[in-house]
């Protein structure tokens, strides 16, 4: 089964809060678009969003300019009939994050448990080129991913982990280094997942 069959029969066959990475309040990633002063008019691209509810939360905090992209037009579309009419204010893009082809740049890139699926060089190298033709000159980027300590695998498919140092090595060539924390996630299942989050800023052209 290719990637995005995978992503479409986990959308089409799980419920929201049936998926390990189901969180309620993405207080993690709020408070990282707080800290990192993200205006509200700034122009959002959530990487793997899914049918997550950062989206929701960034309407309801008066954010007008949000992309989603996500491999699973299930997913998609399952976000869509929960937003209702608020859906039609989000821009959502059915795409794998490695053949993405941005037609515009954004502000602030954020990617929760996306990048830890790219396990090869090729597909970290192409992420990594895609992500600075996205974002403009001085845009922010923050990254989620399972932590040293985390799982080995997620939803049946292996991840990378990464370490505060092994992060900022992929990542600097284009991106300087803000903040790095770790965090537990608690599963809908009450098991932890331990993960490493870390903001960036593009160098200014």
């Amino acid at each position: 089964m290719d990637k995005k069959a995978h992503w479409e029969k986990v959308y089409s066959t799980k419920q929201l809060n049936e998926v390990s990475w189901y969180q309620p309040t993405p207080e993690v990633s709020l408070r990282f678009i707080e800290e990192l002063t993200i205006p509200t008019e700034a122009a959002i691209i959530d990487i793997g969003g899914g049918d997550s509810l950062l989206a929701d939360h960034l309407l309801e905090a008066g954010y007008t300019n949000i992309s989603v992209l996500d491999i699973s037009s299930a997913a998609i579309e399952r976000a869509k009939k929960r937003l209702g009419d608020k859906a039609g204010r989000i821009n959502w893009i059915v795409s794998d994050i490695t053949e993405f082809k941005p037609e515009r740049q954004y502000d602030f890139w954020h990617d929760r448990a996306t990048f830890h699926f790219l396990t090869t060089d090729k597909d970290i190298q192409t992420y990594m080129e895609i992500s600075q033709q996205a974002i403009r000159s001085g845009g922010k980027m923050l990254v989620g991913t399972f932590s040293e300590n985390g799982p080995e695998k997620c939803s049946g498919l292996p991840v990378k982990q990464y370490s505060e140092e092994s992060m900022s090595a992929t990542i600097r060539r284009w991106f300087e280094k803000i903040k790095c924390i770790h965090t537990d996630h608690l599963t809908p299942f009450n098991t932890i997942q331990h993960f490493l989050f870390c903001s960036f800023r593009k160098a200014i052209a």
